[in-house]
């Protein structure tokens, strides 16, 4: 049996993790599951899994919940709260599945443990890649991408020669607005943003999509799982989100990972590498589907994509300036204290005003981070 915590386990890719695993009882036991400020989900997931920590985001909801939890079920909260889960929960796989860059702590201190890492969190890689693989490497620990685009990478790379890798393709959806001018995006809501028109996303994660940051940051994330140069990773958009991801080799042979829009898929693949087992998503129907579109990539449309880029090959805190900048004006956007193109000029604007370090430690990051949240807030929309 196989001992699960999972991080973020009230989002997204949390709750879908919890679907997957309670499809086979037999196959997995949740040992910890840390969450946010959304108790009431928190406390069913509890009484059904029954794990012995569970943690929030602040003392005072631990204090409120504390008595409402399974007999034998430990409330902690805050970051120690996320660490102590990920390092002394007795897991041995944890799927960091928290939204922006608070997950690089928790799964550092899970591969300190030696547990398996299910990653779900780019930012974790896009903050700290160069820490967090030299980190695994020395463990001996396996990061498995739970990200649908990266987990069509490995199944592709998977028993392949690397030194006949080409080229990585990821593939996007275009997000809410793909079929949308940049005149027309001045006007867009809050509301518009949050449609995505194949993925069931967190709201972080949507607003990513139609910016494009988010393919940004994976641009960054597959750099650092494969080892891959920037000049070697591409990206088009594939409105249909069937193709996953493509792996171009020397030979010009291309693989390609399909299947339905469906996050359970690489959940599973993950928790269950090398096997494969049956799977609650629908099968891919081609023949329904009748045709797959792909166009180039406009970086004048997605400026955002643009500036990851160039944050990627400066290196260093570079990285993690555009993820805390990024996280900081969605925010802004989110609350409608900003037009959602502000989003875009306020990563740029951060940018510009940060000379990267190079080979940075986690202090120095985490300083960086700290340091791009206060510009972005302080930007006039």
């Amino acid at each position: 049996m196989k001992k699960i915590a999972i991080l973020g386990s009230t989002g997204s890719i949390g709750t879908q993790t919890l679907d997957v695993v309670s499809r086979e009882p037999e196959a997995y036991e949740v040992v910890g599951l840390g969450a946010g400020t959304n108790v009431e989900l928190l406390l069913e997931q509890a009484a059904k899994f029954r794990p012995p920590y569970v943690s929030v985001a602040t003392r005072e909801l631990a204090d409120s919940i504390r008595h409402r939890v399974p007999e034998g079920t430990r409330v902690l909260h805050g970051e120690e709260g996320l660490n102590e889960i990920a390092a002394n929960a007795g897991a041995d796989y944890v799927v960091c599945a928290l939204v922006g860059s608070l997950g690089l702590i928790s799964t550092l201190a899970a591969i300190d443990a030696g547990a398996a890492i299910g990653l779900a969190n780019k930012e974790t890689l896009v903050t700290g890649g160069h820490i967090v693989m030299s980190r695994a490497a020395e463990k001996g620990v396996k990061i498995l991408p739970v990200d649908s685009e990266h987990s069509a990478l490995f199944q592709c790379l998977n028993g392949e020669d690397r030194k006949a890798l080409k080229r990585l393709i990821l593939t996007a959806s275009g997000g809410s607005f793909r079929d949308k001018t940049r005149d027309q995006l001045k006007d867009v809501t809050v509301e518009d943003a949050l449609k995505h028109p194949n993925w069931s996303m967190g709201a972080k994660v949507t607003i990513d999509s139609a910016t494009m940051a988010n393919k940004g940051l994976e641009v960054i994330e597959a750099h650092w799982l494969f080892g891959v140069p920037y000049d070697r990773i591409d990206v088009m958009i594939h409105p249909e989100s069937i193709v996953h991801s493509m792996v171009e080799f020397e030979d010009t042979s291309v693989m390609a990972q399909l299947g339905n829009p469906d996050m359970r898929v690489p959940i599973q693949y993950a928790l269950t590498y090398p096997e494969r087992r049956p799977s609650p998503a629908s099968p891919l129907d081609l023949l329904a589907a009748g045709a797959l579109h792909f166009r180039p990539m406009d970086f004048g449309r997605y400026p955002c994509l643009r500036l990851a880029y160039e944050a990627g090959r400066a290196g260093g805190t570079a990285p993690a300036v555009f993820n805390a900048a990024n996280e900081t004006a969605v925010a802004r956007f989110l609350r409608k204290e900003i037009p959602f193109l502000a989003i875009e000029d306020i990563v740029e604007t951060v940018l510009s005003r940060h000379a990267a370090a190079p080979s940075p430690d986690l202090e120095a990051i985490l300083d960086a981070d700290r340091w791009a949240r206060l510009e972005a807030d302080s930007i006039g929309g």
